[in-house]
């Protein structure tokens, strides 16, 4: 009981930090790469760093939460957990490869400042840049993000390992994601109202990864597989 305890611990732990990390990487990166020139210079260089860094942590987070819940997971349903388990792994393989652009831009930055490159050639590059890591952002790592969640809660609402009104709530919002983004492939949707579709899942991930630190898993559950 006590490593089942620790593990929610660290799972609880992960989810934050990948909220974390995920919302204030992404936020960072955005406010550089989003300026109308694309131009990356030493006063905004330090932002954009530090932002695909905390992008990196949030994709290793990710494959945290899934690597230690597995083992807790397969004792209820192993193909879902194996699901899961490979859903979050492609997410985070997405989540790291959206630092491919504010990389590029460093570079393509560089040489436009040494003149190296054309006004119009760096311009057409940033665009293309910015929507090859849009696409991924916004529909890639969001389709497995909601598959393994979907899966993830799913099984726990099966097997009781948290409150099933934890689950149906992440349920819920996990449809919600995953309506506003197929709504975004064919209308323009403002920020202000994906932030609310996407609130209900930002709001249950950062409960459970406080209700997994405090309270763990359902001790009668854990106790009942063991």
């Amino acid at each position: 009981m006590n490593a089942n305890k620790k593990t929610a611990g660290f799972v609880g732990a992960l989810f934050l930090t990948a909220m974390v990390a995920s919302l204030l990487g992404g936020g960072l990166v955005e406010s550089v790469i989003s300026a109308p020139n694309h131009l990356v210079t030493s006063e905004n260089e330090t932002l954009l760093i530090v932002g695909m860094l905390l992008e990196l942590v949030n994709a290793i987070a990710v494959v945290g939460i899934a690597s230690l819940m597995f083992p807790i997971l397969k004792q209820h349903n192993e193909t879902m957990a194996v699901g899961y388990l490979g859903f979050r792994i492609i997410e985070a393989v997405f989540c790291s490869m959206i630092v491919i652009t504010p990389l590029s831009l460093m570079t393509l930055s560089r040489e436009y400042l040494k003149a190296g490159i054309s006004d119009v050639q760096f311009q057409v590059a940033g665009i293309l840049a910015i929507a090859e890591r849009s696409s991924v952002a916004n529909l890639l790592i969001l389709i497995f993000f909601c598959l393994g969640a979907f899966l993830l809660y799913s099984l726990l609402y099966q097997s009781k390992l948290l409150p099933r009104f934890i689950s149906v709530w992440g349920l819920v919002a996990v449809v919600l994601v995953l309506i506003i983004n197929l709504l975004s492939l064919k209308l323009e949707i403002g920020m202000g109202i994906s932030m609310i579709f996407a609130l209900p899942i930002i709001l249950n991930e950062i409960f459970m990864g406080i209700w997994l630190i405090v309270k763990g898993f359902n001790p009668s559950v854990v106790n009942a597989t063991a």
